[in-house]
Order: structure tokens, then C-alpha cells, then sequence
């Protein structure tokens, strides 16, 4: 009689090790999702007496449609984030989890709150990156009437609607920026402030803070007016020049959100090694930039951590479970300088 196919000949079919398949059976740790159905799937074809246990596992979990809304799916962060959303979801735990994912294509409040209300019936809890604006409340209010939970993500908006918001503290975000830009400056002179657009809540918390940390602890650096680049790296880039065109005494240059790759171009090719550049992502741009000199910190999203805790308090939203209102995540920044990259 043919021998019965065990635990190890198990872990070969489904590409996993032998501890793996070991968690999976007998639930000492947590394993993704996807890790147990691949396991599920080759005991079946070999006719394992686990394919049983671990399919009435996988089907005793409840179904959580996770909806997310980011901006701007070409850029390098927001690629990012995608991708990790993708891979942590496989890790969200007691749930069988889908992931709705829209990307809006600009920041107009009117794309976002179409987009937001599109989600209704989609998804059971949704998250998002937006703008702050009445539009954007308007339809988060009309999600919350039909139950869902709604959590704003790295920037806040919809406050007094949304069930909650994830991501940096921006405030401390500004300070810490401020206090490299101290720190780097090479004299005193004017420092150039770059935002998204006056509606990201995060950016106007990002710039209260630069701002009042200089002005108490550096008051010869002056900041000029805050930019509006939009997150492009076309208007940074023209920005950046014309600044240094303009302020021979330009002593750095702050990018609180999207479109840094704009001035790390513009540096690059004044070289200007007396301005020192702080920007808001770790990509391959800001990588470089670091590694030759031309940035000088990069204070970044920890994106795997915040998708875990977006998954973890997302589902105790969808399921009900604990306190979902007026929940706060601040996750502190990771800052990658020239010598640690």
C-alpha cells in the first residue's frame, strides 16, 4: 500500500518550510492568508488529511473588503504604498481579506469625493489619502450614514467624520525637518518651503512646524513664503531654479510632500552644494540624491508598519470590534541620511 504523503513531502508541493506548514496546522503563530491556501491547495492534490482542517479554517474566517484611495498612481511613493497594501493584506489577521484599490489622478476635491462615494457597496471599510475640503466631507459624511468606518491617511481631513487617521505625526514631521535644516545650514539666509496645495491638512501642520522650531531656535534663517508645487516634479523643478536664481543666499530647501525628484534635478544641475535639501520619501531619486550629497535627510513613511496597522485597525472597524471612533496612529518617521543608505 502506498504511504500516506506527510508534513514534509507537504511543505515541498506548497513551497513553504516545514515549520510553516506546521503553523498553519496547528495555529501557534499567525500565517498569512495566502501562505495557508497555497498549503490548503497542495494537500488537496495529495490527498493529505489537512486539506480538511485547513479549508474549514480558511472558510470559518469573515470576508473584509478593505477600500483604499491614493493619489496619483504613477508617482514613486504612492507605487509604494500600493505595493506594500498588496503584500500586507496576506497578513491581516482572522479575515479573509480583498483589497479595492482606486488611485485619483489630481488633487481636485470633486475627483475625491466621487471617488470616496464610488466605494459605497465596494467595500466595508475604506481608508484614503485626500485633500481637506467641505466636498471631501460631504461624502465622507454620506459613507458614515450608510455605516461605514472611514480613516484618513497620512494627511487629515474629513475631521468629526471620519471614524480615524494613520500615518506621521506632521507637526513633529516639520520640527524634525527644522531641526536638520539648523543644523545644515551653512550661515544665515533664506530657507524655501515647498506643499502640495493649501487644502493637505498634513503639509500645513508639516510647515507649522518647520516654522516655529526656526523661529525659535534659528531666527537668522528666514522662510520664505510656502510653495504651492502641486506634488509635480515640473513646477519643483522651475520653482527650485528660479529661487536660485533669485536668493544667492539660499540656504535650503524643504520639500514637505510630493515632487522632490523637481529640486533634487535643480540642485543636481546648479550645484549648489551650500543648500541643504530635506525631502518627504525614500525612492530611487532621494536614494542617489543622498548617496552623492545632494539631499541631505529624507524623513520617510514607514509604509510596512502603517499597512499592518491599517489592516489591524481597519478590520476591528469592519468587525465591530473595541472602539473604532477617534482612533489616532502615529507611526514616527524613518530618516535615512547620506551615511545610512
Amino acid at each position: 500500500m502506498a504511504r500516506r504523503p506527510g508534513l514534509v513531502e507537504l511543505a515541498e508541493a506548497a513551497g513553504v518550510s516545514l515549520a510553516t506548514v506546521d503553523r498553519a496546522l496547528n495555529g501557534r503563530e499567525k500565517v498569512r492568508g495566502d501562505t495557508v491556501a497555497r498549503i490548503a491547495d497542495a494537500a488537496r492534490r495529495l490527498g493529505h488529511p489537512a486539506a480538511l482542517r485547513l479549508a474549514g479554517a480558511l472558510a470559518d474566517a469573515p470576508e473584509v473588503r478593505f477600500g483604499v484611495v491614493l493619489h496619483k498612481q504613477g508617482q514613486d511613493f504612492y507605487k509604494a504604498f500600493a505595493e506594500e497594501l498588496q503584500r500586507a493584506l496576506g497578513e491581516a489577521k482572522g479575515v479573509r481579506g480583498k483589497l479595492v484599490l482606486e488611485f485619483s489622478t489630481s488633487q481636485a476635491p470633486s475627483e475625491m469625493a466621487g471617488l470616496l462615494r464610488g466605494m459605497a457597496g465596494r467595500c466595508d471599510v475604506l481608508a484614503a489619502t485626500a485633500v481637506n475640503h467641505p466636498e471631501v466631507t460631504d461624502a465622507v459624511e454620506h459613507l458614515r450614514g450608510t455605516g461605514m468606518h472611514v480613516f484618513s491617511l497620512l494627511s487629515e481631513f474629513a475631521e468629526g467624520a471620519r471614524t480615524g487617521y494613520l500615518g506621521l505625526d506632521n507637526l513633529k514631521h516639520g520640527r524634525t525637518a527644522a531641526w536638520m535644516m539648523a543644523l545644515a545650514a551653512k550661515g544665515p539666509g533664506k530657507l524655501a518651503l515647498f506643499v502640495g496645495g493649501h487644502r493637505w491638512h498634513g503639509h500645513e501642520l508639516r510647515e507649522t512646524g518647520f516654522r516655529a522650531y526656526l523661529r525659535e531656535h534659528a531666527p537668522k534663517l528666514e522662510v520664505l513664503e510656502a510653495m504651492v508645487n502641486l506634488e509635480t516634479r515640473q513646477l519643483t523643478y522651475e520653482a527650485t531654479l528660479a529661487l536660485l536664481a533669485r536668493h544667492g543666499n539660499l540656504r535650503g530647501v524643504y520639500v514637505a510632500g510630493g515632487g522632490m525628484e523637481g529640486a533634487i534635478a535643480a540642485l543636481r544641475e546648479t550645484r549648489r552644494p551650500e543648500v541643504a535639501l530635506i525631502v518627504s520619501a525614500l525612492t530611487a531619486d532621494s536614494r542617489a540624491a543622498l548617496a552623492e550629497g545632494v539631499a541631505t535627510m529624507v524623513l520617510d513613511t514607514p509604509l510596512e508598519k502603517l499597512c499592518r496597522a491599517l489592516y489591524a485597525t481597519m478590520t476591528r472597524a469592519a468587525l465591530g470590534q473595541g472602539e473604532a471612533e477617534r482612533v489616532q496612529v502615529f507611526l514616527p518617521p524613518d530618516i535615512h541620511l547620506g551615511e545610512s543608505v
